[in-house]
C-alpha cells in the first residue's frame, strides 16, 4: 500500500512539472502587421532598446511579474538574468523613455491580452492556452508555438 502511495506521488509530481512547462506566445492587436519576428529582435523589444517600429509607432512589451511561474521560461530565454535583474532591466528602459514604457508589467495574461488589444504599437508574452480571438499570434524565428524548435518553449 505505501508503495502504491509513492507510485501516486510521483506520477502528480510528474504531472506538476509538466504543467509548468508551458509555451510562451508573442501576441499583438489583430490589426498588427507584424507576421513574424527574429529571436534576436524580440530580444532587442523585451530590453527596451527598440523604441519604434517602421510604422513610427512606440513600441511597447507587456507581459507578466518578473519572478512568476508564468515568465520564468522568458526570463531564461530572453534575458537570461535573474528575477531581480530583469526588474532592474525593465525599470532602466523604461526611465529612458518619455512617450510611454517600454516594458509594462501585467498580474494576469486576461490583462495583458486587453492592453495589447487596446494599446497601438503593443505586443504581449501570454501563455499559448490564453489567447482568444481577440489578438493574433506573431510567429518567433519562423516557428508558431506548440512547434518543434520554437524558441520559447518551456521545458
Amino acid at each position: 500500500m505505501s508503495r502504491d502511495i509513492s507510485a501516486l506521488i510521483l506520477v502528480l509530481g510528474m504531472l506538476t512539472v509538466a504543467a509548468g512547462a508551458k509555451d510562451v506566445a508573442l501576441i499583438s492587436s489583430k490589426n498588427a502587421t507584424v507576421p513574424t519576428m527574429a529571436l534576436v529582435d524580440l530580444v532587442k523589444i523585451c530590453k527596451g532598446q527598440t523604441p519604434r517600429w517602421p510604422d513610427g509607432k512606440p513600441v511597447t512589451i507587456i507581459m507578466r511579474q518578473p519572478g512568476s511561474a508564468e515568465l520564468k521560461v522568458v526570463e531564461e530565454k530572453i534575458y537570461g538574468l535573474t528575477s531581480d535583474e530583469v526588474r532592474a532591466l525593465v525599470a532602466s528602459a523604461n526611465h529612458t523613455r518619455s512617450d510611454r514604457p517600454a516594458v509594462i508589467l501585467g498580474s494576469s495574461d486576461e490583462e495583458i491580452i486587453h492592453r495589447v488589444e487596446s494599446m497601438p504599437g503593443a505586443v504581449g508574452l501570454v501563455d499559448v492556452y490564453s489567447i482568444t480571438g481577440a489578438v493574433q499570434v506573431i510567429k518567433i524565428g519562423g516557428k508558431l508555438p506548440l512547434e518543434s524548435g520554437y524558441p520559447l518553449h518551456g521545458n
